[in-house]
């Protein structure tokens, strides 16, 4: 089974025609099925699939890593383009109310970063949710990791993340956090949204739900703009452990990490940029 990755918004464009956009949005095309993993910020998905002369009527799934509006932005737009039914896959707890806390010198503030539409104006549009807290399995070679556990002593969820409760805020632990995984002949191909429950604690968790061992291709947010230096050089580690032969990332991972994993694994390593579209 041969599958086609294209990145429909991302942080930065790859090319005339193609507009940046912080977010992302990863059109996965297996023949039998085209996926979506997250819809961007805004409308960069839609009028960057114009321009590459997609048919965004051909998504037949939407699968969302989390509820934050920078990976659930465009779904109106994408809604409003498809004008027919679509399944969305999530977690149940993309609806939470998701803020980010902004430090300040008086005093900190939390802002909104949680999925901007409501349910109802989705579903009038033809959104048909379906909402799964494990591994959702959208054909055969096709899955949801589900919830991903939080495994490694290296990857934590970030501080500034909350969610707004009757009792305040409190600490968002991210559990909706998720990634898309396809089996294939060379290996499992895992498409990142931002991985906030840590890179490696995804793959392993892939490996465990698919019963493949192989990883052959990682691609998308990797959510390592603010890890360490020990978080860094174990997840270098693990990506040569589990013989990774594609890394493609994207939006959340950061320029000095990328220039490491880049540095790290030479022409295995690729700028998952918008506009970008590969084979495997």
């Amino acid at each position: 089974m041969g599958v086609n990755l294209t990145t429909l918004c991302e942080n930065t464009s790859s090319g005339f025609g193609i507009s940046g956009e912080w977010g992302l949005s990863i059109m996965v095309d297996t023949g039998e099925a085209v996926v979506l993993l997250d819809t961007g910020f805004s409308d960069s998905l839609v009028r960057n699939a114009r321009f590459k002369e997609i048919d965004l009527k051909r998504v037949t799934h939407v699968v969302l890593s989390h509820g934050h509006g920078d990976h659930t932005g465009g779904l109106r737009s994408l809604l409003q383009e498809t004008h027919k039914k679509v399944n969305i896959i999530a977690h149940p707890e993309i609806w939470g109310s998701k803020y980010s806390r902004l430090e300040k010198e008086n005093g900190d503030r939390y802002q909104y970063i949680g999925v901007p539409f409501r349910r109802e104006e989705l579903e009038s549009l033809g959104a048909s949710f379906i909402l799964s807290k494990e591994p959702f399995w959208l054909n055969e070679h096709m899955v949801t990791t589900g919830e991903v556990p939080m495994l490694t002593a290296f990857e934590k969820v970030d501080q500034n993340m909350y969610l707004k409760t009757e009792n305040g805020f409190v600490p968002d632990p991210l559990v909706d956090d998720q990634a898309l995984v396809i089996k294939t002949a060379k290996g499992l191909v895992i498409i990142l949204g931002c991985a906030h429950r840590g890179m490696v604690n995804t793959m392993i968790h892939a490996r465990e739900i698919t019963g493949e061992e192989r990883i052959y291709a990682v691609v998308g947010g990797t959510h390592l703009i603010r890890a360490g230096t020990e978080q860094l050089a174990k997840t270098v580690e693990k990506i040569n452990e589990f013989g990774v032969e594609k890394l493609g990332v994207s939006h959340c991972t950061g320029l000095l990490p990328a220039t490491v994993l880049a540095r790290e694994f030479e022409d295995k390593f690729f700028f998952n940029n918008a506009g970008v579209s590969i084979e495997i």
